[in-house]
């Protein structure tokens, strides 16, 4: 058995390295680390990242295709934030980057939905204490998100969870 403790980093293939960069980068905070073979290969960081890097871009070329929706591949990466809050911030941030697809609760964690320029999908999730993970903690569920009411009862102005 292998000991995996979380996701390290992650890397795509996308049309434009520099253009993915640029999203990553003003949606999400990434720094870029290092830009490789005239900027068609680029690394970047979360901000507050102790990774070398957290996610690798690489250039294909404007004409690549998309995979077929319902082929095997990636589906998607899934980024943790820290508090239910910063969760907000990044649903007002991917809605104003037009980059929103969607919201769900999972009971262990709330997520949102979202894609790059090009079409690579991403969850935006914060997870929730294992010890309120209740009748969760050995199924998987698809709920409808109310985020308000989940900051109400989550975040910091709401105090401790009984």
């Amino acid at each position: 058995m292998i000991p995996v403790a979380r996701l390290n980093h992650a890397v795509l293939y996308v049309r434009d390295a520099s253009v993915a960069a640029e999203f990553y980068g003003r949606v999400f905070g990434f720094e870029v680390v290092s830009s490789e073979f005239e900027g068609r290969a680029v690394f970047m960081r979360a901000g507050s990242g102790e990774n070398h890097h957290d996610l690798g871009l690489f250039s294909v070329g404007p004409d690549a295709p998309r995979p077929p929706h319902g082929s095997t591949g990636l589906y998607h990466l899934a980024w943790e934030v820290p508090t239910i809050e910063d969760l907000a911030t990044a649903a007002r941030e991917l809605s104003g980057a037009g980059a929103l697809g969607g919201a769900s609760d999972h009971g262990v964690s709330k997520s949102l939905y979202g894609a790059d320029p090009d079409g690579n999908e991403f969850e935006i999730m914060w997870r929730v204490p294992r010890e309120f993970w209740g009748e969760y903690e050995r199924r998987g569920t698809v709920m409808p998100l109310d985020l308000d009411a989940e900051v109400r009862r989550w975040g910091a102005a709401a105090g401790p969870v009984a």
